[in-house]
């Protein structure tokens, strides 16, 4: 089963790309939880799993991560832009 790696760094506004954010600021949204990252993943049409205890390398704070599975026919850039834009939807903006 192919899983992608989600952090919530790629989807951060508050980054640089030199940070970990994968989105331009104006698709990326301040702090994303990894509950709304899952609930995106969900409304693209993936599986979701959260795993909170984990850190992304460049950052110091344990924010977690979402494991998107089932996603053998796209592209991870195409998913983290696809989550974007329902990230966005889901804050309202």
């Amino acid at each position: 089963m192919v899983e992608n790696v989600l952090w919530p760094a790629y989807f951060d506004a508050e980054l640089t790309r030199s940070d970990g954010r994968r989105l331009p600021v104006d698709q990326a949204v301040p702090e994303p939880t990894v509950d709304e990252i899952a609930q995106a993943v969900q409304q693209v049409g993936y599986d979701a799993t959260v795993e909170r205890g984990k850190t992304y390398s460049r950052e110091y704070t344990a924010r977690g991560r979402v494991l998107a599975q089932g996603t053998t026919d796209t592209t991870k850039n195409d998913l983290v832009r696809a989550v974007g834009a329902y990230l966005a939807v889901i804050r309202g903006g």
